[in-house]
C-alpha cells in the first residue's frame, strides 16, 4: 500500500506494514495518539512520542512502517579491515552477498526516511572517506558519496539533517540527508574520540560519548552548540550510549570500566553504575523496552585477542540490575548490532574472531556465522519504527 503524499507527514507515519488501515482509520489513531503525547512538546518536524513512558513504542515486534515493505530480511554485516559487507539471510543464517566498499567500513546506518542504508567508510588516516548507499530492496550498494572521517551517522530528530560523525577531527558534520552536502559543522574540541550518541525524547539535546577523553558531550540540537562536557567517574573508554524508554536516564557503556554509567540526561550528571562484564561496549534494548542488552567484547584493548571472555549481559531498565549474562561458548568479541524484528534474535559482530553472533534472546544460545576481516556495527534490516535516528538502528 502507498500512502498518499497529500496525507499529512505526522498521519503517515502511524501506517503500519502489518496493519493496512482505511484513511478515516489511520486519522483516528492519529487523533486518540496526539491525545496521549500532550506532555511531551517534541522539536517542530519530529514525531510525535506516542507513549511518554517508554518512547521505544513503535519499535515494538510488528509495528513495521509501510515504507519498508517489500525491503529484504537481511544482516548486513561492515568488515573493517577486508573493506566488504557480508549480506546474510536471517532465516537461513548463512552468507547470501558480499560486495566491496569504501575504505575501512564501520557501521551501516538506517536513514532517517527508512528508504537506504548507509555504509559509513571512514578510511582510518587517510582522508577518501566515503558513504555506500544499499538499496534495501535489492540489497545492492551504490555509488558512494565522498564525505570527510564518517566513523559513524546519526539523523536529527527532525529528519533535516544526516550528522556525519568525525571522530579524528572532534566534529559533527550536519549534511543534507540525502546527497550528504555540507550544511554547517560543529566542532567539538574537548571530545577526543567523539562516536556513538542518543538524543533526548523530546529531541532538543543529543548526547555523545567521548571514547579518547573518558567523558561525554551534550549538544543542544535548537542552538547548535555545545551545551558541556563531564567525565565519567572511573570511565577510561566509554563507548555506545542509549536513553532510558522514560526518557530521563542515559545508558553509556565503558570498554575500560567494564560496565555501564548511567547519566541523568537532564541534569548532566552520572547517577549509577552497573557491572556487567569485560571490556563492555554495545547497548541495544528488546523490543519490548523493558531490558537493555549490553555486549562485554571480552577484552579492554581497542585490538583485543580472538576467544575472549566476550558475553551479553541483560540488564533490567526497571532495577538497574543484570538478570542474566549469557557467555560465548569457546569464547569470543561480540561488538556492535541489534535485536531482529520479532525481538527474538539478538545479531552482533565478533570483532576480533571474524564471526557474527545470533544471540537467542530467550535461552541465550548462540550461533555463529563466519564472515570477513574484524566485522563492526552491522545492521539488521527491516526494523519496526517510524523513523531512524542513526547508528545501527535506533528506531523510535
Amino acid at each position: 500500500m502507498n500512502v498518499p503524499s497529500r496525507l499529512p507527514l505526522s498521519l503517515r507515519f502511524f501506517v503500519g506494514a502489518a496493519s493496512l488501515l482505511s484513511l478515516p482509520a489511520i486519522a483516528a489513531e492519529a487523533q486518540t495518539s496526539s491525545a496521549s503525547v500532550s506532555t511531551v512538546a517534541t522539536v517542530p518536524g519530529m514525531p510525535p512520542v506516542i507513549d511518554p513512558s517508554n518512547l521505544y513504542s513503535e519499535a515494538t515486534a510488528g509495528k513495521l512502517n509501510v515504507i519498508v515493505t517489500g525491503d529484504l530480511p537481511r544482516v548486513y554485516v561492515p568488515n573493517l579491515q577486508s573493506n566488504d559487507v557480508y549480506v546474510i539471510d536471517p532465516m537461513t543464517m548463512k552468507v547470501v552477498d558480499r560486495f566491496r566498499v569504501g575504505v575501512n567500513p564501520q557501521h551501516v546506518v538506517p536513514s532517517w526516511d527508512l528508504r537506504t542504508l548507509w555504509v559509513a567508510n571512514n578510511a582510518e588516516n587517510r582522508t577518501d572517506g566515503s558513504l555506500t548507499p544499499v538499496d534495501p530492496k535489492t540489497g545492492k550498494p551504490g555509488r558512494a558519496i565522498p564525505v570527510d572521517d564518517p566513523y559513524n551517522m546519526y539523523f536529527s530528530p527532525d529528519g533535516k539533517s544526516a550528522i556525519v560523525v568525525a571522530e579524528a577531527l572532534k566534529r559533527l558534520d550536519f549534511r543534507d540527508p540525502q546527497t550528504m552536502q555540507l550544511q554547517y559543522s560543529l566542532p567539538t574540541p574537548q571530545c577526543g574520540g567523539i562516536n556513538h550518541a542518543d538524543f533526548s525524547i523530546d529531541g532538543r539535546y543529543a548526547i555523545f560519548t567521548c571514547e579518547f577523553q573518558g567523558g561525554l558531550v551534550k549538544i543542544d540540537l535548537v542552538e547548535r552548540k555545545v551545551l558541556g562536557y563531564i567525565r565519567l567517574s572511573k570511565g577510561g573508554m566509554p563507548q555506545d550510549i542509549r536513553i532510558s524508554p522514560d526518557g530521563k536516564l542515559f545508558y553509556v557503556a565503558d570498554m575500560m570500566a567494564d560496565g555501564v554509567f548511567v547519566v541523568d540526561g537532564a541534569a548532566f550528571k552520572e547517577i549509577d553504575f552497573i557491572n556487567t562484564g569485560k571490556g563492555t561496549h554495545g547497548l541495544y534494548p528488546s523490543r519490548d523496552g523493558r531490558k537493555l542488552y549490553v555486549t562485554n567484547r571480552g577484552s579492554n584493548k581497542i585490538h583485543g585477542p580472538p576467544g575472549g571472555k566476550g558475553s551479553v549481559s541483560v540488564v533490567d531498565f526497571a532495577t538497574h540490575k543484570v538478570d542474566v549474562t549469557w557467555p560465548v561458548p569457546g569464547g569470543g568479541s561480540p561488538d556492535m548490532g541489534n535485536v531482529s524484528a520479532d525481538g527474538k534474535v539478538l545479531w552482533l559482530s565478533g570483532r576480533y574472531d571474524d564471526v557474527v553472533y545470533a544471540f537467542d534472546t530467550t535461552s541465550g544460545e548462540v550461533t555463529k556465522i563466519k564472515v570477513g576481516k574484524e566485522p563492526h556495527g552491522l545492521a539488521v534490516w527491516p526494523q519496526p519504527g517510524r523513523y531512524s535516528l542513526g547508528h545501527t538502528g535506533n528506531m523510535r
